[in-house]
This record gives structure tokens, sequence and C-alpha cells, in this order.
């Protein structure tokens, strides 16, 4: 074999390589799992594939999604924050209640986000610097916040809200893009989609973003490698802190009313959307993206479920396999890598 017919062949290889590596990503198996899900609900009700309903399957779970990009960090960096729930609901009641007692909207907006970011913050400290395990933190920290908003506001009720705060009811105006009429989009999913090309480009060309998969993947080199791990772990709670600060204000304009309550249930949402997304609950792996595309499959398949005549009680058990799933799909593909290195 000649130099050039002996290239040409590694070529192929590689580009093979390469290709079923992307097949087989976490991302694309989504993809396809989203559009087959659509294709069959959508045969037997063809409601199911109406401009509304997909509006609504887009923007249903969009403010998840986007706290789902801070939660996506925190555990690529081989945390966790079990707190996100709560950490919204009071967000989003202090956010309710600096638009009813006349400071300007915009506070409303960017007050919830920098709150955010300062608990963030906190928990960052106490996680890097006074090595306390992040589950037993954010644990704490969730019954403080869960209990102080109930104690405070008594599960109260926020209304008379002004109608310039609606910020998650704002929709862009129909436009035509290459002889296609796109509809109104709800501002939720181009917070969503923004933030999350944002964050996917930042965490893969910044020498932070790769500093996080470096401390996730093994510390210890990271650190020999000149890598601050206290550091890199204070970023990714203060992001996470921001993003819950957005999430929180998406959730809290979506309806003309906020109870001053913690949403049941809604930290595993956010954690799902991470780990189905691939993101490896061992550190190291996943992308934003992915938690994007899980938080959309989430949500079509609670639709789904209501389109089918299937009791919506039946959703937590789908959740549930997803997430066993993906996580036994993650250990096996860390013996397979193992066993290949080995090899």
């Amino acid at each position: 074999m000649t130099a050039t017919a002996a290239r040409s062949h590694i070529h192929r290889d590689n580009l093979l390589t390469r290709s079923l590596s992307f097949l087989s990503s976490q991302e694309v198996i989504l993809f396809f799992v989203l559009v087959g899900l659509i294709v069959l609900v959508g045969t037997s009700n063809p409601r199911y594939v109406a401009e509304r309903n997909f509006i609504n399957i887009l923007n249903g779970n969009a403010y998840i999604a986007v706290a789902a990009i801070g939660m996506s960090m925190v555990i690529i960096s081989r945390n966790i924050d079990i707190s996100v729930g709560s950490l919204i609901g009071v967000l989003g009641t202090l956010s309710g209640s600096l638009a009813i007692n006349g400071y300007p909207i915009w506070m409303s907006w960017v007050v919830p986000v920098l709150a955010g970011a300062l608990v963030g913050a906190v928990i960052g400290f106490l996680v890097a610097y006074l090595r306390i395990p992040s589950i037993v933190v954010t644990l704490g920290l969730l019954s403080i916040l869960k209990g102080g908003l109930i104690t405070i506001t008594g599960g109260a009720w926020i209304t008379d809200l002004p109608k310039d705060y609606f910020l998650a009811q704002i929709k862009t105006p129909p436009v035509s893009l290459l002889g296609l009429n796109l509809p109104e989009i709800p501002s939720p999913i181009v917070f969503m989609i923004v933030l999350t090309i944002l964050a996917a480009l930042w965490m893969r060309y910044s020498m932070t973003g790769r500093a996080i998969y470096a401390v996730g993947g093994n510390a210890e080199a990271a650190r020999l490698s000149g890598i601050s791990e206290k550091r890199i772990i204070m970023t990714v709670f203060i992001i996470n802190g921001l993003t819950v600060g957005i999430a929180a204000v998406l959730w809290a304009t979506q309806l003309s009313i906020i109870q001053s309550t913690v949403p049941a249930g809604l930290e595993l949402q956010v954690i799902t959307s991470a780990v189905v997304g691939g993101v490896s609950i061992l550190g190291g792996i996943g992308t934003t993206v992915g938690a994007m595309l899980a938080a959309i499959l989430l949500s079509a398949i609670n639709s789904a479920l209501v389109f089918i005549d299937v009791s919506p009680y039946w959703f937590r058990a789908v959740v549930g396999v997803l997430i066993l799933f993906t996580v036994l799909v993650d250990l096996l593909r860390r013996q397979r890598s193992r066993a290949s290195a080995r090899g």
C-alpha cells in the first residue's frame, strides 16, 4: 500500500469513527427519540402536531431548560444542587413582590437574577473552601428556603401585577424567513435557545469551560495542570445561581398571578433534564444542548400523555425510567472506555 493510499485509508477510518461517535451522542439520540415520539403520537392524534401544541411543548419547559444550563455545569464539575426548585420559588416570589410594591419593572427582573448569583456564591464558598459536600449544603438550603418562604408569606397569592411585568408573555412578531412564515415565538423559548447556545460555545471553547470538564473528570489531574478547583467550583455555582434567577423570572411572569410557594418536584425536573440530556452524574461529561433537548422531550412526553388519554401520573414513572436508563448507559460507556484504555 502506497503512502497516499495509507493516508486515505486512515482518513476514512477517522471520518467513520467521528461519524459513529456523533450518531451515538446523547444529543442525537434525544433528537431522534423526540422526532419518533412526535410522529408516533401525531399519527394517533393529529392535534398533537398542530403548530399551537408545538409552541406549548417548547414553551412549557423553557424555564426548566434555562435552569438546567447551570445545573449541567454543576453536575459536570461533580457536584449537585438539589435546592434549585426552592430557590426558583423564592426568587419568583421576590420578583413579584418587587413588582407590586412600586419598584421599577426592570428591578423585578434583575434583582432576582443577582440574588440567585449571590446565593450561588455562598453555596460555592461552602463547597469549595469549607469542603462541605454540595448535596449537604443544598439539602440544608432547600429546607431553609422552603420553610422560610411558607413562614414569611403563608403561601399567599401575589396578584394585581403591573401589565408590563409579564416578561414570559412577550412574543416575537411573526416573520418570513427563507420562504417560511414563522409564528410568534414566546420569549421563554428565545431565552432557552440563546442561553443554551451561548453556554455550549462557552463550555466548548473557553478556558474556564474546558477547566470545568477537567475538574469534573479528574480533579487531581486538573490541579496538577494548574487549574484551581476552588475557583472553578465557585464559578459553576455562581453561573447556576444566575440561570436559576433567570428561570425564576420566566416562571413568575408566565401567569397573571404568583403563588408564594415552592413548585412541587421542580428540582427533580431540572436535574432530570441535565442527567437525561447526557450529563454524567459522575462528572466530566455532558452538554447544555443535551439538557435543553431533554427538557423539551420531557415536555413532549407530558403533553403526549394527555393526547393519548393516559393518566398524567404515569409521567413520574416515565421520568424515573429515563433517569435509571441514562445512568446505566453512562456507567456502561465508562466501563467500555476504561476497557479500551487498558486494551
